[in-house]
């Protein structure tokens, strides 16, 4: 491991942190800055280990709120309600996460030109869905009905495709289901929880027989910036969505996939 390795790794986990609740695919952009800065992680697994950082990031942020829920789940049926709703939505990105693992890794991970395009089409999408003047019907994570729960959770599976977004999926299905802006993040925020969790346990378990210590050390390195980062993301964002909405993630999306699409077909 050398200095430039560490470097990459911080660079990455930084990115990480700063990506991974807003709308703009974190998976993505981490892929096409280790493709042009030469970052190779073995099996891939730096790019989905360093969530972890993430992961806590909104544990800290939520902490209170999270116990709260927890002691009320014997009394409260909405808090039944709400933490079932959860499960609900992580359970199919759990499901075909599983199943096409190998395929996601060995394919998708490796493929920029993609990682552009759907970077470019989400944008589009995002824009369009930000300025479509929808009447919400839901404005509290706590009400959303099990059926809506569902479907964004089947939202949240096209995420698989680096370049979507795991937020961007997830928000873009509750707005489009009469959601709002502020409670579509939030209940991102939420799902991010179990699904990050998921991914992280079983991509350890499925390489841990080909991790370094100086895969750990660099994975370290990128988890530690990632949660930094993480925390301020996630104290400001919902207020940032309340008022300006996500026109901004939209245009950020076009920027990154155009010049990483020009940058791919200048220097490969």
């Amino acid at each position: 491991m050398d200095s430039q390795s560490i470097v990459g790794a911080l660079l990455l986990g930084l990115l990480e942190g700063l990506t991974e609740f807003i709308p703009v695919s974190s998976t993505g952009h981490i892929l096409l800055a280790g493709h042009f800065l030469g970052f190779e992680s073995a099996g891939k697994s730096f790019e989905v280990l360093i969530q972890l950082g993430a992961i806590l990031a909104i544990l800290t942020v939520y902490f209170g709120r999270l116990w709260n829920l927890l002691i009320a789940l014997p009394a409260d049926a909405r808090a039944r309600r709400f933490v079932l709703g959860i499960l609900i939505a992580f359970l199919p990105a759990a499901v075909i996460g599983a199943m096409a693992h190998g395929f996601i890794k060995a394919v998708l991970f490796e493929t920029p030109m993609l990682i552009c395009v759907m970077l470019i089409l989400g944008g589009i999408i995002l824009l369009w869905v930000d300025r479509w003047a929808l009447k919400p019907r839901y404005t509290d994570v706590m009400d959303y009905p099990l059926g809506l729960c569902l479907k964004i959770g089947l939202f949240q599976c096209l995420a698989m495709i680096p370049g979507t977004s795991r937020s961007g999926a997830t928000i873009v299905g509750a707005l489009l289901m009469g959601t709002d802006k502020r409670s579509a993040a939030e209940f991102s925020f939420f799902l991010a929880m179990p699904t990050m969790a998921g991914a992280f346990a079983y991509d350890l378990y499925k390489n841990r027989d080909i991790l370094s210590t100086d895969d750990l050390l660099l994975i370290g390195v990128g988890f530690v910036a990632s949660f930094v980062v993480a925390v301020f993301v996630v104290r400001s964002l919902l207020d940032f969505v309340s008022k300006r909405g996500y026109a901004l993630f939209g245009w950020w999306r076009l920027v990154v996939g155009t010049v990483g699409l020009a940058a791919l077909m200048i220097w490969g």
